[in-house]
């Protein structure tokens, strides 16, 4: 697995950890602030992640205005990159 997939991940869990915290601590301002700097560090982790690989969720896709292009093109098993929707070459989670 790649690094910047790691951190997507490794955030991922730290925001979802302190959201179980907060469901019962809402008032925790040291939480909030764990919580904050943690979201800010996935969503940079998942935008790294996205410039180099492609949209990881349906969020991710940009740029598709006027029509529908998530299944155009080659999928990423035959070789698919870079274009709006579809994941770049070489990007697996292995």
């Amino acid at each position: 697995m790649n690094d910047v997939m790691t951190q997507v991940y490794q955030y991922g869990f730290a925001v979802s950890d302190i959201l179980l915290y907060l469901d019962t601590h809402p008032e925790d301002q040291e939480a909030l602030t764990y919580y904050k700097n943690m979201r800010e560090a996935r969503d940079a982790a998942v935008s790294a992640y996205e410039d180099q690989y492609g949209p990881l969720t349906i969020d991710g896709v940009k740029d598709c205005a006027d029509y529908w292009v998530w299944v155009n093109g080659p999928w990423p098993w035959e070789g698919g990159a870079g274009k709006c929707g579809t994941m770049r070459k070489g990007s697996n989670t292995r």
